[in-house]
């Protein structure tokens, strides 16, 4: 099958910047510190409010409409409710099988965060810590909750298979997002001693999560490995005779090439996703199937201003100054040839999930979110810059 998906990104793992309502009365820039800030009463309601309303059947049935046929769900590492003061949505997560399975789309479960983080993004839990692979006890517990999702849904016709970790950084990116600095830690004794992680770790990790979900999902399912931002370390690793249906994820954001010297105009960035994006991916597809398991059109030439590399107004960056817009015409084309590029970059692989399925942002009364429609896929479709049917 050939993946054509969607994130349902900040449903069951909150990111402040799709949803800057959600930290209201908070200084909190990440769900660590979320249910630090409120009152359980005031906290517990706040996220079943959310969980109800953000994603509901009728996405599903939106997104099949699409013309899409998997979703990619990140879940979080309390997800089973056994770590406060974090509630579980284990309940959610089953409702999501139930709508899939109606619907005719498959579901990735992606492990989107890991006690002490693996990244030191906000996604992964904790801005500024990543302690995770230092602590072999939190690996365990990570392994435990695998375990429990592949005993749960593995023999559910809806699963498309289970990703063990999300993003977890290694020093490439770690230097090249200079985290520390991106992403400041609040307590800077829980963030003492955070650095990246060694492939070594993540090879040896990967081995025992795959021997923890194989044993427990039907054959046709997939384990999906994230490759670490490094695209090209894996094929000694992947192409063990020991596994199988194995699936490496890889993740290609325009925002990334601006950060490694792309161009920031139509040409550049055509330019280096057929040289980067389309032939890179083609390479490993050779070996193993390859999903671009997030991207987006979202870019500062359409937003028009450098958001070098994507940091919004939570990360300082200052968008009071000129912007060059485009006319919507343009900027429709714009987009239309950018989706073209990149879905036929992915089409060199298995297959990809866009980034995200909708945000919770103004970006026409808020000076702060103007162009950052780009990363709504839902409203990208509406607005005929992503083509029907993928």
């Amino acid at each position: 099958m050939y993946v054509k998906g969607v994130n349902l990104g900040n449903w069951l793992v909150l990111e402040k910047w799709m949803s800057p309502a959600l930290f209201d009365g908070t200084t909190a820039e990440d769900e660590y510190y979320l249910p630090r800030q409120l009152s359980p009463e005031v906290y517990g309601a706040r996220i079943k409010i959310h969980r109800s309303e953000y994603i509901t059947e009728r996405d599903f049935a939106a997104i099949r409409r699409i013309g899409l046929n998997t979703v990619r769900i990140p879940v979080p590492y309390f997800v089973f409710g056994d770590r406060p003061p974090f509630i579980g949505c284990i309940g959610e997560l089953d409702n999501a099988f139930s709508w899939a399975e109606k619907y005719g789309l498959q579901i990735l479960i992606d492990l989107h965060t890991a006690p002490l983080s693996q990244n030191g993004f906000d996604n992964g839990g904790i801005c500024g810590v990543c302690r995770w692979s230092q602590a072999p006890e939190e690996v365990d517990f990570v392994l435990t909750v695998l375990e429990r999702l592949a005993k749960r849904y593995g023999q559910r016709p809806g699963l498309f298979g289970i990703t063990p970790i999300n993003e977890p950084i290694t020093e490439p990116m770690w230097i090249s997002m200079d985290v520390p600095n991106r992403y400041p830690p609040v307590d800077k004794e829980l963030a003492q001693g955070s650095a990246p992680n060694t492939l070594e770790f993540l090879r040896e990790f990967y081995g025992r999560a795959y021997d923890c979900i194989r044993p427990n999902v039907a054959d046709g399912k997939y384990v999906v490995f994230h490759d670490g931002f490094q695209l090209h370390a894996w094929k000694d690793f992947i192409t063990q005779p020991r596994f199988r249906n194995v699936m490496l994820d890889t993740h290609q954001y325009l925002m990334f090439a601006e950060s490694m010297g792309c161009e920031k105009t139509l040409d550049g960035y055509l330019g280096y996703i057929q040289e980067h994006f389309a032939e890179e991916i083609a390479q490993v597809q050779e070996y193993v199937p390859v999903v671009c398991g997030e991207w987006c059109l979202f870019n500062s030439c359409a937003v028009g201003v450098d958001t070098k590399g994507g940091q919004s107004t939570l990360n300082g960056v200052d968008f009071t100054q000129s912007r060059q817009r485009m006319d919507p015409e343009a900027e429709r084309d714009f987009y239309r040839q950018l989706a073209g590029a990149q879905l036929a970059a992915w089409r060199r692989g298995s297959g990809y999930f866009y980034w995200s399925y909708k945000l919770l942002l103004d970006t026409v009364n808020s000076p702060d979110w103007v162009g950052w429609d780009s990363w709504d896929l839902g409203k990208c479709a509406d607005m005929g810059w992503f083509p029907q049917g993928g």
